[in-house]
């Protein structure tokens, strides 16, 4: 699959010019949802199917920085996938150097907060992620 890309704004970074360590989780995010959608789960579609998959750890391993105008190019793979929880991973890179690598993991609820197994709630999601994973 083809590397998601985003390019650095110049708000997305501090006052040494860096880009601020907090905005490569929302990278991340962009990158996880666009994934979603390449393998036909749009985030919007698995919610309306009463299914939401919250943050429950993150890490981050930055190894270079970046700065305005470059353009990260964010590779994602399904690391883990339970009934109940999947794992991603991101290899952040500008110009074919890491500059990140971080995972995210997410558990499945219903929209009022309760573990849903996806596997009976939205079996087709399961099986896309599950075809993905490792």
């Amino acid at each position: 699959m083809t590397p998601y890309r985003h390019t650095v704004q110049y708000y997305e970074t501090d006052k040494m010019g860096i880009t601020h360590h907090s905005n490569y989780i929302r990278f991340m995010e962009e990158a996880r949802i666009d994934f979603l959608r390449r393998i036909g789960w749009p985030f919007d579609e698995m919610e309306q199917q009463g299914v939401i998959s919250p943050v429950v750890d993150v890490s981050c391993a930055y190894k270079k920085t970046t700065t305005f105008a470059d353009e990260i190019e964010i590779t994602v793979r399904v690391a883990e996938v339970t009934k109940v929880r999947f794992a991603m991973e991101y290899t952040m890179t500008v110009r074919d150097t890491v500059v990140c690598t971080a995972k995210s993991s997410h558990c499945f609820t219903s929209a009022g907060g309760r573990p849903v197994s996806i596997e009976k709630q939205c079996p087709g999601f399961y099986a896309a992620l599950r075809e993905q994973c490792c």
